[in-house]
């Protein structure tokens, strides 16, 4: 027999606190007794499932694909090691015995105790209908529940047919299946027993406004719906029965009706229970020696499921173990939830009644409706639907009871308006003037004061918060408030995140472009909800880029904004300095002919224009038109049949070229007729910023292509296509992106280039400190790595340009207008549809 080593010994001479359930609950009253006493007890913790601790609240951001697994794990197996937790997993206890004080787990490990708590959570409650039992019926409680549901959904339905899914119950988890389930591409209907979607968290009229939105995204929500039976055909769920007649199919049922603490282990061990397992103010239950904590509790009549008194629970319960004794005396409730993306609060009593009194406001314009129900002058429950950013300092005047009478007249508009007299305050000043008591983070239950203390000890970031006390880390919804701390404690002497759109978001470009396809979002004013935007309408710098990005993503199914465009993208026409206008008609490759110059030498004259210049990319531009007169001056160009230059706009400005071959003697291919059919491809696109090209029939490189942001030099055997290039204030010339040998090619290569700058590029960032951003060597790899992805790219190219191109503002008037997309299918390969 080995001899004992050190360590066994010295976790011989400590208690042996044995904790069964490795959930958020049962790790976080561990993380609170090492916090006050790290080499008190020896600890082991049984698991049921095979993994480590994990967030189960961000489970539905991993069905939804917006988190991984790793991103969503509380406490990694180093953790575990650090602290000398021995951790089963995958191996649950079955069997207390109180007398021996051991543990039996499945496998028939033996585990003594001097201590035990019993963190066991809850289970889901499943409705006692024919058919519950069949393959296809799941629940969502954990990581396995979701892999089953992404299961359901890569396979499908029948037939190769969108998958369905009917998720019965229409509470958070319910609703929060549904969202990710429908963002897996299934088809969703929700069924729900009460009249109201999450009636315990909201009234009727918040119910009906999510109601509304989650329909609105595709979804059915079938309200007042009793389920009579579960159908199954082949030994596998295939539709729900209603009670009214109403059937409807399902190729997977996702039951999410509620949950009841899960006593059963205590029970059976002699333990008093009863909707929960019996426990006194320091989470003591009915034997000394055995403790329990979190939504398998039951405390002065109550069973907590929200995550706030749960950690109460934890710190009550650590200084009890730890003889600190304080107690434990129930908690006031608050919800703050994200739901589907959609920000809702609530506390207290919202039912109203004779007594009570109500505040309403309405904002059907940007989705907000908020109720306060007041008694006495005292906020007795609150309601807020989407925007939830003053839930926190109601719920404050709430906890307190807090006489509101002097700030009624400007409560529901917000603490910075009530506070201020009526005026808009310091953005700031909001949780400011919170007390240090004051819950800033409901996820992970951190107050004001501990989020202070965190950034005093050198959290000097969003980021270094999250990882320290957590605060912000779950489902951002207090990142405001966190970052708000964090200006008012150290001022200039905050570091930095990654960069953020503007000052009306905490996420930067690359995150807002993300989510806009993740979550299918299609119109500005729904980004700024889900997104929580920190301004109504937004600003000069965020809007643009918002339009721009819903552009991009969404051809066809986006209208443009002319709202949130430049002047000078409105109104086709650059101001000057004094106060008139500059136009520039297209010339394709710097060609033009009688008509067109006739046409611009009668806007000339008919609208006295001073001045007319040609450009450094081969154009003509007219300068001296007065405001008025541009509906007329675009009028009379588009009869001769020109079209924007796009000289002032985020979009292809010129393709300039050389004579080539055609002319010069030194010229090799015809880099003329290939700038003509490059600017007729990509005119009218809107782009993150100005994007020029230039074709130069041989290597001498007379258009100046290798300063272009995309440009061809021609030689003997073909093209060589550059990219990244620019001749303003900052010269870069370009890289070398590839050679090709045809003209079709070279074509195919530049949509597909310019595409793949659409997606990926911040608004407002050209070609070049793009490319120097993410690298030539990640360009090539996204174009050329996958045989098929230039192909790919180019086509969703030409599949967005049929409607850049009819853009009103773009095309032409007259009838004379050339067909372009026939022109288009001249010069691109055929079989290039839209993937």
């Amino acid at each position: 027999m080995n001899a004992p080593t050190s360590f066994d010994q010295a976790q011989r001479r400590r208690e042996r606190l044995v904790v069964i359930g490795n959930g958020m609950a049962g790790c976080r009253a561990v993380e609170e007794i090492l916090a006050r006493d790290a080499k008190r007890y020896a600890i082991t913790i049984f698991g049921a499932e095979p993994r480590v601790n994990y967030n189960r609240i961000m489970l539905s951001p991993v069905l939804a694909g917006e988190k991984s697994f790793d991103e969503i794990v509380l406490n990694t197996a180093e953790w575990y090691a650090e602290n000398g937790i021995e951790l089963v997993s995958g191996d649950p206890v079955d069997h207390i015995d109180r007398e021996r004080q051991t543990v039996v787990a499945r496998s028939g490990r033996v585990e003594s105790y001097d201590k035990l708590l019993i963190a066991t959570g809850s289970d889901p409650f499943i409705i006692p209908v024919p058919g519950r039992d069949l393959p296809g019926v799941v629940t969502f409680r954990d990581l396995d529940d979701v892999d089953k549901m992404l299961a359901a959904a890569e396979q499908g339905g029948p037939n190769e047919e969108q998958g369905r899914a009917v998720v019965i119950g229409g509470g958070l988890l319910g609703l929060e299946a549904a969202h990710g389930l429908s963002l897996r591409g299934m088809t969703v209907t929700v069924v729900h027993l009460m009249p109201t979607l999450m009636e315990r968290q909201l009234d009727e009229a918040a119910g009906w406004l999510l109601k509304q939105e989650l329909e609105r995204r595709g979804q059915t929500i079938l309200t007042g719906a009793d389920t009579q039976e579960i159908v199954g055909k082949d030994g596998h769920v295939a539709a729900v029965r209603l009670k009214d007649g109403r059937e409807i199919p399902a190729d997977i049922v996702i039951m999410a009706v509620g949950i009841r603490p899960s006593i059963m282990l205590a029970k059976t061990s002699g333990l008093e229970c009863e909707r929960g397992i019996m426990v006194d103010d320091h989470m003591v239950t009915s034997d000394p020696n055995v403790l329990a904590v979190g939504e398998c509790v039951q405390h002065r009549g109550q069973c907590y499921g929200l995550v706030a008194p749960l950690w109460e629970m934890c710190r009550a319960l650590a200084d009890h173990l730890t003889e600190q004794p304080s107690g434990y005396a129930g908690s006031v409730t608050s919800t703050k939830l994200k739901v589907s993306g959609i920000d809702v609060f609530s506390a207290g009593d919202f039912s109203g009644g004779d007594e009570g009194e109500d505040i309403v406001m309405r904002d059907a314009a940007r989705g907000v409706y908020k109720r306060l129900v007041l008694k006495d002058n005292r906020i007795v429950g609150a309601v807020l639907y989407g925007d939830t950013v003053d839930g926190n300092w109601y719920f404050d005047l709430l906890k307190k009871q807090e006489d509101v009478s002097e700030m009624r007249e400007g409560l529901i508009f917000g603490q910075a308006f009530a506070l201020g007299g009526g005026a808009l305050a310091d953005p700031n000043a909001a949780v400011a003037a919170l007390p240090d008591d004051a819950e800033i983070c409901g996820c992970n239950g951190v107050s004001k004061g501990k989020v202070i203390q965190c950034i005093l000890d050198g959290a000097a970031s969003l980021d270094a918060v999250r990882s320290t006390c957590k605060a912000s880390a779950s489902c951002g919804s207090c990142t405001g408030l966190v970052e708000g701390l964090l200006a008012l404690t150290l001022g200039d002497e905050v570091q930095a995140g990654p960069k953020t759109m503007c000052k009306c978001t905490s996420f930067g470009h690359d995150d807002v472009r993300r989510l806009i396809l993740e979550k299918e979002l299609k119109a500005i004013p729904q980004v700024m909800q889900e997104l929580h935007w920190t301004t109504p309408d937004g600003c000069a710098s965020c809007r643009p880029a918002l339009n721009y990005y819903l552009l991009c993503a969404w051809p066809g199914e986006y209208e443009d904004d002319q709202k949130s465009r430049f002047v000078n993208e409105r109104l086709h026409a650059n101001i000057q300095k004094d106060g008139t206008y500059s136009v520039v008609p297209r010339m394709w490759g710097g060609i033009t002919n009688p008509r067109e110059l006739r046409a611009i030498a009668d806007v000339i004259e008919k609208f006295d224009a001073r001045m007319v210049k040609v450009t450094g990319g081969q154009r003509l531009d007219i300068f001296g038109i007065r405001k008025e007169d541009l509906p007329a001056v675009w009028a009379d160009l588009n009869a001769a049949g020109m079209v924007s230059g796009h000289a002032y706009g985020k979009s292809l400005r010129t393709v300039k070229t050389c004579v080539g071959s055609e002319w010069c003697r030194f010229g090799t291919q015809d880099s003329t007729g290939l700038g003509v059919k490059l600017e007729q491809m990509s005119w009218g696109s809107w782009m993150p910023h100005k994007f020029k090209m230039a074709v130069s029939g041989c290597p001498r490189n007379c258009a100046e292509a290798t300063i272009k942001d995309f440009g061809v030099v021609c030689v003997d055997s073909g093209y060589e296509l550059h990219v990244g290039g620019n001749g303003g204030i900052k010269v870069r010339a370009t890289d070398l992106l590839c050679k090709v040998a045809t003209e079709e090619e070279a074509l195919e290569h530049c949509a597909a280039f310019i595409q793949l700058y659409r997606e990926d590029a911040h608004y407002l960032e050209r070609t070049a400190p793009w490319l120097e951003r993410k690298g030539l060597e990640w360009i090539r790899a996204q174009m050329f790595d996958d045989p098929d992805a230039v192909r790919r790219l180019a086509a969703r190219f030409r599949h967005s340009q049929k409607f850049m191109q009819d853009d009103p503002w773009a095309k032409r008037a007259a009838g004379e207008r050339r067909d372009l997309h026939s022109h288009l299918a001249t010069v691109v390969p055929a079989g290039m549809e839209y993937a």
